[in-house]
This record gives structure tokens, sequence and C-alpha cells, in this order.
């Protein structure tokens, strides 16, 4: 009896290891490039750009953002690293901003970094301005894009998606 009980034990557990080295299935690997002069937001998958988006930014010019409230938008390397369905911008993406470099940054300077740097949609309620929208930079340091857009970012980029930002 012992004997079945360990034979059928190692069946098991070595069917589990079995398991357990095969390779999951990827999907592709995705990134993202902003770049705030051009206003463009662009999507790669495996190296190949996939699409493009005409985007917003932070009203207070083109520097890199510094502190909590200059109303710009940060430049360096990010994720996403969650995503808020309920937002007031239609739909968002947050960024990992601030990055260590960031918080030394600021620290060095003396002031807060800031936080709630997103990709998203236009303000609830304002989705049917649309293109209109990049008409001018408005956000307070975020990137905005038409509801439309955000909705198929959302379904396209994973949590974890690498996101750069350039000047």
């Amino acid at each position: 009896m012992r004997t079945i009980i360990f034979i059928a034990f190692f069946i098991l557990f070595g069917g589990m290891l079995s398991a357990a080295d095969k390779p999951t299935p990827q999907g592709p690997a995705y990134n993202v490039v902003i770049e705030k002069k051009a206003h463009r937001l662009t999507v790669y998958s495996d190296g190949k750009e996939i699409k493009k988006y005409k985007i917003s930014i932070g009203r207070g010019g083109m520097g890199k953002k510094l502190r909590e409230g200059d109303k710009l938008t940060p430049e360096g390397s990010y994720i996403i690293d969650k995503r808020n369905p309920e937002s007031s911008y239609h739909l968002s993406l947050h960024l990992s901003y601030p990055n260590p470099d960031d918080i030394a940054a600021a620290a060095k300077a003396g002031v807060p970094p800031g936080s709630d740097i997103m990709i998203h949609g236009l303000m609830n309620g304002f989705g049917w301005l649309g293109r209109l929208q990049r008409l001018a930079d408005w956000t307070l340091g975020c990137i905005a894009l038409t509801n439309p857009e955000i909705e198929e970012l959302w379904k396209l980029l994973p949590d974890g998606t690498p996101v750069e930002i350039k000047p």
C-alpha cells in the first residue's frame, strides 16, 4: 500500500514539475515612446512600430518635470503600473512617476516630486471635444488622448509596459 501511495505521489509531483518547466505562452512585447516636442505617442510591438497617436501634454511647457504643481510632463523611463477605470478622465493608465532619478532631483532641489502622472482620455463629459483637445497642451503633466484612443491603448497595453518619455 505504501508503494502505491509513493508511486502516486511521485507521478503527481513529477507532473507538476514538468508542467512548471514548460514556457508559458507570451503575447507580443509592447513598449511606448512619448516624444513631447513632436506631441506623439508611439506603440511598438516586438520592436516594430504598430500605432501612433497625436497627444497633448502638460501646459507648463517643454521642460522636464521637477516638482509637484509645475504642470510639466516628466521625462525618463517608467512603466504602466496600474489603471483606473473610474478616472475623472475617461480611462487612465498610471505611470510609475516619480522614478529614483526624479526623486533624487526633487530632493536635491528641496521640493516634492509630485505624482499621479497618467496617460488618459478627456475629462468626463468632454469627450465631444475629440481631436480638438490637441490644439493646446492642457494637462497638469499627464499625456492626453481622445477617448477612443485611450480605449484602444487600455485594451492593448498590459500593466508593466515600459514607457519612455523624451523631450
